[in-house]
């Protein structure tokens, strides 16, 4: 099977960048969200093949062992274990938490069970899959990314000096400190009076706080802004990334860059949203241990992370390179223009590559491969 160009699928969210996509396109802007761009075979919103139209998990599900090959279908399935997106943010996405695998396939029967539809705004599992992504910087990117350390969450609160905060520095002498802080924020009975004093206090205050700055300026009012009190805020610049594993609370803020995840939509969210927030499902998913570094380094230029689902690789083309990966692959190229094989693949643009083709990339420009992890 040869090589397939592929169109990406816009989605427009509310959060989305009314800029960054289209000029990645090189199209004008129309005034509208522009959120993420998909490639890949999710069936919500399948990549179509350029030259005949057809949906890739058609293509897929007509022939998988010579799209997937032998060794991803063994493992996951008749189905493409990743997505990649190119994703837009101009202002905050949910503060949000994906379960493992064993708790989305336990919540998704138990949902199925109980009669809830699965596109039920009441619903947490939409699949029986985990979710655990990777975004890498296009531009300088903003982000909450996992608990901060219990003595900086301490110095950030006395920094404040809020009185309103008297309830999160008493949860923090508990035997499990984020775990009861987390839940006391969430379980307030009036956040919105504290949330404001601390997004009013937090303004200008230096990079530590400047997560909650931006929160606060997307969702005046919010538990999400309380809740930031709590975890790292990181910058990053272009080509960092930051890995969410299963039980990471997180929220991305401002920017654009790459992402890769399973194949799943599997979130929980609690704050930053006026979508359905299930208290008792975030406690039992959420890991409590803090991250004291939220940045995930590449080895020259793969990213690889601890599940099996995916990987990135991200280079510069300027001579003919073999790509010498055995599973399917996604080529993205997010600047100049390149040939994948035969195909020619430009800026906001991506091929598929079948299992076990030998092709090049060639050509001048900047790529994201999207492959199956070790």
């Amino acid at each position: 099977m040869a090589v397939l160009a592929l169109d990406g699928v816009l989605r427009r969210y509310d959060w989305g960048s009314t800029t960054a996509i289209p000029q990645l396109l090189g199209v004008e802007p129309d005034g509208r969200p522009a959120a993420e761009l998909w490639f890949g075979a999710h069936p919500d919103d399948p990549s179509t093949v350029v030259e005949t139209g057809v949906p890739l998990d058609r293509v897929i599900d007509e022939d998988p062992l010579t799209t997937l090959g032998a060794g991803a279908l063994d493992r996951f399935g008749p189905r493409l274990p990743f997505l990649l997106k190119v994703l837009a943010a101009g202002t905050a996405l949910s503060i949000q938490v994906h379960p493992t695998l064993d708790q989305a396939r336990a919540g998704f029967a138990a949902e199925d069970a109980a009669g809830i539809a699965r596109d039920a705004p009441t619903r947490n599992y939409r699949d029986a899959n985990h979710k655990p992504e990777l975004v890498c910087a296009l531009t300088p990117f903003d982000a909450l990314c996992g608990f901060r350390p219990v003595p900086v969450v301490r110095d950030v609160l006395a920094a404040l000096a809020l009185p309103e905060l008297d309830f999160v520095t008493a949860a923090l002498d508990s035997p499990q400190p984020l775990r009861t802080a987390f839940t006391a924020i969430l379980e307030h009975p009036d956040i919105a009076p504290v949330s404001r004093a601390v997004g009013e206090r937090a303004s200008g205050r230096g990079e530590t706080l400047h997560g909650v700055a931006l929160a606060t300026q997307d969702f005046p009012g919010d538990a999400g802004v309380v809740l930031a009190l709590l975890l790292n805020y990181v910058r990053l610049e272009p080509g960092e990334a930051i890995f969410l594993g299963a039980g990471n609370v997180h929220a991305y803020l401002r920017g654009t860059g790459v992402e890769i995840m399973a194949n799943s939509d599997n979130v929980l969210r609690c704050g930053l949203t006026a979508k359905h927030v299930d208290v008792a499902e975030l406690l039992a998913i959420t890991d409590f241990e803090p991250l004291a570094q939220p940045r995930w380094p590449a080895q020259r230029g793969v990213f690889e992370v601890p599940v099996p689902d995916f990987r990135l690789v991200t280079f510069e083309v300027d001579e003919a390179v073999g790509l010498d990966d055995a599973g399917p692959s996604i080529v993205l190229c997010t600047s100049g223009a390149v040939q994948v094989g035969d195909v020619p693949v430009g800026a906001g643009h991506a091929a598929f590559v079948p299992a076990a083709e030998a092709t090049t990339i060639s050509g001048a420009g900047t790529v994201y491969i999207a492959g199956a992890g070790g």
